[in-house]
């Protein structure tokens, strides 16, 4: 049987499930993207290619295996793309999260069966139809639980808005002894770059006390500003808007000290290595153009 064990971003990752980008389908048509990024690659024909794109999560893959965690992929779907594992489930503490994903979506969760069959089933949770809540704006942080919502009364024109307020309180009882802190962000349908699709695409805590952040992405400056103070400025690698657009904040910790990265983050991988911490540079360009990234591609299940 699995342990879950997740109590927070980065400690030593033990299992985790890794999306996979194999018969990943057709190109979509305008009509089908959800994410403004997306939308874009499609109509300047630049979307990625599947053997570019399983090409990224094999080295990604390799990088997770040689820092000796158990790598579980889903059952391989004929033409659906399952590269976004974040988005289909999370785990905090000892207990997984079914999200409640966008319909077409839930063969993704199916796809993983043979791994949640290793869980005891009082440990998966469902949450009730209301809840809309992904993996992407869910992060424990030891006595947090730091989630990304929209509650603008637009929430339903937004196929970007994917947490709302029902969410939050959700977590707050399933947790009762942790703070869970939301945070307004940013949307749009049709501006990738003043899109935050998820809360990992505009902040991530990184090691034991920094973060990468993007002030853009945040609706209310007093709930950024919360975020700088609880990590300090000095701990804060602050990255524009065109960096949160390639998705600097989307990358992903095995540790505390090793961090995956992509490889043409120069700024972000220099600034990284000043801190001390290892950086696992792997190719990633084609994936992100899908408005996702490395954290969005894995669901940890385990850290120690």
């Amino acid at each position: 049987m699995l342990k879950l064990n997740v109590k927070d971003e980065t400690s030593p990752l033990k299992a985790v499930v890794l999306g996979t980008a194999e018969s990943c389908g057709p190109v979509p048509k305008p009509e089908e993207a959800y994410d403004p990024k997306s939308l874009e690659h499609i109509l300047a024909g630049t979307y990625p290619k599947e053997k570019d794109m399983a090409k990224e999560m094999d080295a990604f893959s390799q990088v997770l295996k040689k820092h000796d965690v158990e790598v579980f992929r889903p059952l391989v779907l004929e033409d659906c793309n399952q590269i976004f594992s974040r988005d289909i489930a999370f785990v905090i503490e000892d207990k997984l999260f079914h999200a409640n994903i966008l319909p077409d979506r839930e063969k993704e969760y199916e796809a993983i069966q043979h791994v949640l069959e290793q869980i005891e089933p009082e440990k998966i949770i469902r949450p009730p139809e209301e809840v809309h809540v992904e993996g992407g704006d869910v992060m424990p942080w030891h006595d947090y639980i730091f989630v990304g919502t929209y509650t603008g009364d637009d929430y339903p024109d937004y196929i970007t808005a994917r947490t709302n307020r029902e969410a939050v309180e959700f977590l707050q009882e399933q947790f009762p002894n942790k703070k869970v802190k939301a945070f307004e962000l940013r949307k749009s349908n049709t501006n990738a770059k003043e899109n935050a699709l998820h809360l990992d695409c505009c902040f991530q805590p990184v090691g034991k006390d920094k973060a990468i952040l993007h002030k853009n992405g945040f609706l209310v400056e007093e709930e950024y500003q919360w975020l700088v103070n609880f990590f300090g400025k000095e701990n804060i690698f602050e990255i524009s808007k065109d960096e949160m657009y390639q998705m600097f904040s989307n990358v992903f910790s095995i540790s505390p000290e090793v961090v995956v990265s992509e490889q043409s983050f120069t700024r972000l991988n220099d600034w990284l290595r000043s801190q001390g911490f290892i950086v696992e540079e792997i190719p990633y360009a084609e994936i992100a153009k899908q408005e996702g990234l490395l954290r969005c591609s894995t669901l940890p299940l385990i850290r120690k």
